[in-house]
């Protein structure tokens, strides 16, 4: 399996001059640790993340030191951390230095670059388009959807997730994607947050009429 496979395709994503408010609100909506930056050509040019977030003046979380501990400390290291703290755009928190893949990048590599670098997810990149991300759940989902699937199923499931996101692209009343679908043989399990019995008896009924799905197996969690 490569990263193709697994991707996140609906990239939330944020320009280096959006606000800060505005980010943690977009990493709130779309239950995401992590949003590319990207410039007004869509070049990607950093990534924000919750880390990023975390040293905040507005809620008292900002570093505090022993005068005697500051003194000793790198002017550098103060600037960055006040940066961190008070800053109001994304360019003054954002890490520069992106670690990306390709969509041909196996699995494995992926894994090893998460583990390598410490990092959470790594975006997808074909040539300097941005097309995807994959996360530390997605493989996890994958390892869930692998134990689930045997191999001969495989080309099959794949074709059928494919036609159920592209349904999925249609609809303006639910935002579900590639991480809340693992199809095994022809069961599709359904994953994430729905905000009303509507929306989970529509996204019950999408599947349902997808060709090749013989079941829905419904994990969805309640937000409402």
């Amino acid at each position: 399996m490569n990263a193709s496979d697994v991707m996140i395709r609906a990239v939330a994503t944020v320009g280096p001059d959006t606000p800060i408010a505005e980010v943690a609100k977009l990493m709130m909506l779309n239950d995401v640790s992590a949003v590319p930056v990207v410039d007004d050509k869509g070049g990607i040019v950093g990534i924000i993340s919750e880390a990023d977030l975390l040293r905040r003046e507005e809620i008292g979380t900002e570093r505090h030191r022993p005068w005697w501990l500051e003194a000793m400390t790198p002017a550098t290291t103060l600037a960055a951390e006040f940066a961190k703290s008070h800053g109001k755009r994304v360019d003054e928190l954002m890490s520069k230095e992106v670690i990306t893949a390709t969509e041909d990048t196996p699995l494995a590599q992926i894994a090893a670059i998460l583990e390598r670098n410490r990092i959470k997810r790594v975006p997808i990149m074909r040539g300097s388009e941005l097309v995807g991300i994959v996360s530390q759940a997605n493989l996890v989902q994958a390892l869930a959807s692998s134990a689930m699937a045997t191999q001969d199923g495989w080309d099959e499931s794949r074709m059928i997730k494919q036609e159920i996101l592209s349904r999925l692209e249609q609809q303006t009343w639910t935002d579900f994607g590639n991480r809340n679908v693992i199809v095994t043989g022809g069961n599709v399990h359904l994953w994430g947050l729905v905000g009303s019995q509507a929306e989970r008896k529509a996204l019950t009924a999408l599947v349902e009429g997808v060709p090749g799905v013989t079941g829905v197996i419904d994990e969805m969690i309640a937000a409402y």
